[in-house]
């Protein structure tokens, strides 16, 4: 099956620091001190970055933290309810938006 998201590219992430080699060490830097063990397990930093991957749709960080996931012991059933978790506060907050509509209506009907 053809499509524009290309699994093997997960495999290439680091290359797209050739180019700016300061800046993709700052920021793999970052990002390893971020998933570090500190008030937060590492299983239950790789459980909120599944839930923001699926919230946000990128479907590299999907593979790579459910792969994660399931190698600190999570099994399918909590990450689809998980899933479910992260479509409730983006359909939340997709709801919560439409107050600032009603707001422009009724700025616009006085």
């Amino acid at each position: 099956m053809n499509t524009y998201y290309n699994p093997k590219d997960l495999g290439r992430f680091g290359t797209i620091g050739e180019e700016a080699p300061q800046l993709w060490e700052s920021f793999m830097s970052y990002y390893g001190k971020v998933f570090e063990e500190g008030a937060l397990t590492a299983r239950e930093k790789s459980l909120i970055a599944l839930a923001v991957a699926h919230t946000v749709q990128c479907p590299y960080c999907i593979d790579s933290y459910t792969q994660d996931c399931l190698e600190k012991g999570v099994n399918e059933e909590q990450m689809t309810e998980l899933v479910h978790v992260a479509a409730a506060i983006r359909g939340g907050a997709t709801l919560v938006h439409g107050v600032q509509m009603k707001n422009v209506i009724k700025n616009l009907e006085l």
